[in-house]
């Protein structure tokens, strides 16, 4: 089985959306499957121009010449591709965005139904679509932030005649890599939750109700959380208009 995931942090390695995926692909890799990591913040990837080259004139090839192409085959070849973000206003990030949308080479422009008798497009390859898998965090407490990503991804899943196998979602994602020691057992605790999830996924090709519900656990109390959150945000204020 190979696993790739496309991860739309702008701060790449430095994020915490990559102490998720790396934790996850450790998980992965122990079940046997094949991974590869794609910080979509270093490929350049040009937005959509919604010319409809690559549906009309050059079927499945767009006109911009760029890093697109070499990660279209990273979806086509892979099993489970993996969708990484840090929740940027109730969405996806800007580089996250703008990758999505380039895979409407994918899709064949004629219109077909689904099975529930609703209108999509057809695919443009016969091979199999990939799974795919959500990861996220937002600096919120609540998981009601993730609700539209939730929705999206189900959407565009359906749009790949794929389906969602499993969704891990992390409120108060800022105390992944804080480096407050006190943080270490929270940090190690969930990074070992992020790899079952990972061996979850190969073995079962889903989570299970045991993993789910351990996902949604607070990592500390919500009011102490927000307490804090707001004492370290006042305290970078105050040094960086300080200098």
């Amino acid at each position: 089985m190979k696993i790739t995931v496309f991860n739309g942090s702008p701060r790449a390695e430095k994020g915490n959306t990559h102490f998720m995926v790396k934790a996850f692909l450790e998980g992965a890799e122990k079940a046997g499957a094949v991974t590869n990591n794609v910080f979509l913040s270093k490929k350049k990837i040009n937005p959509c121009m919604g010319c409809f080259t690559c549906w009309l004139k050059t079927p499945g090839i767009c006109v911009f010449k760029d890093d697109m192409p070499a990660l279209l085959s990273e979806v086509l070849t892979s099993d489970i591709i993996v969708f990484a973000f840090p929740l940027y206003v109730d969405n996806v990030s800007g580089q996250m965005k703008i990758f999505m949308d380039r895979l409407m080479t994918l899709a064949d422009p004629r219109i077909t139904k689904d099975e529930n008798g609703e209108s999509r497009h057809q695919k443009r390859y016969d091979q199999p679509s990939p799974g795919v898998v959500v990861i996220s965090n937002c600096g919120f407490p609540e998981y009601s932030h993730f609700q539209v990503v939730s929705l999206l991804f189900k959407r565009f899943a359906r749009n790949l005649h794929s389906k969602v196998l499993g969704e891990i979602y992390r409120t108060e994602g800022e105390l992944l890599c804080h480096k407050r020691l006190l943080l270490k057992p929270v940090q190690f605790s969930y990074k070992k939750l992020m790899n079952k999830c990972g061996e979850e996924i190969v073995k079962n090709n889903k989570l299970s109700q045991k993993i789910i519900t351990a996902l949604q656990k607070q990592l500390v109390p919500k009011d102490f959380y927000v307490k804090e959150a707001n004492k370290y945000i006042q305290k970078r204020i105050n040094e960086i208009q300080s200098k």
